[in-house]
């Protein structure tokens, strides 16, 4: 019988050393902020900025909401993440994605400045993600699966991790984390023949797919750690993930359920990089 095991842990210990962190920062009159810009009332994106702003609060470090008309020209938008880049107050940047249509996130991407941007927006992040360049923001849910292995002491090292999804978002950053700790990583796709074959030879199997309880018990090796990235509504109209936890929990040796798994550890990892970008600001400032 597998084990569950959730994120609350995790998120709790990473905000523990971030507290220390951050209190050391403010007796240099150093003080962490968040800037948080989003485009209209996406409800999802307001879920995820209640959990942001309660984690960072808890963390101690601060927060500003900047929320833009949902008709925002391109213009208007460049010029107001501009006036953030330059403000010095600032040490990280989260940007809300999909933005609408009128907006073209293939320039925006270029105009956000890489070392206050957080969530792995710009492409310079991308490639130092891609580098294994530890100055990089990845993104935060990819950062959270690791950190979750990381915490269940789960050894990486030269095992066969299996990647379903190939998004920028989850699928490509985590197989590059994931090739960083040594792992061989084997990425899936839609188009992906033999999907529960290859799935089923994996130590290590991260679902970010995107269809509900997809993922059943052919799909896991004896003993395999499973990851569930996968956020999707049920036909009941429950939160699930792309894994059908139930039927695949006699095989695997762990997993993460869903929700209460890495979702709930991303806010931390987020939290994390406001701080780790702060320092490197401040660094930067001292070697001029």
């Amino acid at each position: 019988m597998g084990i569950i095991i959730k994120g609350k842990p995790v998120a709790d210990s990473i905000t523990e050393e971030l507290i220390k962190e951050v209190d050391t920062l403010k007796t240099k009159n150093i003080y962490p902020k968040l800037q948080i810009i989003r485009v209209g009332q996406n409800e999802s994106d307001l879920a995820y900025e209640r959990g942001a702003l309660k984690r960072m609060e808890k963390c101690g470090i601060l927060t500003e909401v900047t929320e833009l008309p949902l008709d925002i020209t391109q213009e208007n938008f460049i010029k107001q993440l501009k006036k953030v880049n330059e403000d010095n107050t600032v040490h990280g940047i989260l940007i809300f994605r999909p933005l609408p249509k009128q907006l073209e996130e293939e320039v925006i991407k270029h105009v956000i400045a890489p070392e206050k941007d957080v969530d792995c927006f710009s492409p310079i992040n991308v490639a130092k993600v891609t580098e294994g360049d530890e100055s990089g923001f990845p993104p935060a849910t990819p950062k959270a699966v690791m950190e979750t292995l990381k915490y269940y002491n789960i050894d990486i090292n030269g095992k066969h991790a299996v990647v379903l999804g190939r998004s920028m978002v989850v699928g490509k950053p985590v197989s590059m984390l994931l090739l960083k700790e040594n792992a061989t990583v084997t990425i899936c796709h839609s188009r992906t023949k033999s999907l529960p074959e290859i799935a089923s030879t994996a130590d290590i199997l991260v679902a970010a797919i995107g269809r509900a309880k997809m993922v059943n018990s052919s799909y896991i090796k004896e003993d395999a750690v499973v990851i569930d990235v996968g956020i999707n509504v049920d036909e009941n109209g429950k939160m699930c993930g792309d894994v059908d936890t139930e039927n695949c929990m006699d095989i695997a040796s762990m997993i993460t359920p869903v929700p209460r798994g890495v979702g709930s550890v991303t806010t931390s990892v987020l939290a994390k990089h406001v701080v780790q970008a702060c320092r490197e600001i401040q660094n930067a400032k001292l070697m001029k």
